[in-house]
């Protein structure tokens, strides 16, 4: 992987603000021409610094407004188990985000559902059908202060 310079990391700043902008216009941007812009966009692509390319949706205005963070833990701790709940949660439509995390609890869940009695359905019928949870504790988010996606660069 070579080394990200200035100009790089601008791209990447530039391309997380919009990634609609065009190799033109980000061009303009960071004063080269489009062809060394376009070149280094594909590298960073090609090396895996940029993932992929989505459109962020309003959650709300789809049906998603109830926020929820549940923390898991589990009763066993195996390499097959553990790569089980991973497989089992990477199924979950509800599951945004998770997390292998350390303290209290072994997993975070990002849960984004319509409302209460649909979460309620996710724990009974998702989690409830995944072997060896031992706990989950939730915490349902009363309002969203800053949301940023961004990777500060």
């Amino acid at each position: 992987m070579s080394e990200l310079d200035q100009i790089d990391l601008k791209l990447l700043e530039l391309l997380q603000q919009s990634g609609k902008l065009t190799t033109k216009e980000i061009a303009r941007h960071v004063n080269l021409s489009p062809t060394p812009v376009y070149e280094r966009i594909r590298r960073l692509e090609r090396e895996g610094i940029i993932k992929k390319y989505v459109a962020l949706v309003e959650a709300e205005k789809v049906g998603k407004g109830l926020i929820v963070f549940c923390d898991i833990t589990i009763k066993e701790h195996t390499k097959e188990i553990g790569h089980q709940f991973v497989q089992d949660i990477m199924a979950s439509k509800y599951v945004s985000e998770c997390y292998n995390i350390s303290g209290n609890y072994d997993f975070r869940l990002k849960v984004m559902v319509r409302d209460m009695k649909h979460y309620q359905d996710f724990v009974l019928n998702d989690l409830g059908s995944i072997k060896n949870i031992g706990s989950a504790h939730s915490t349902f988010v009363m309002g969203v202060i800053k949301h940023d996606y961004a990777v500060p660069i």
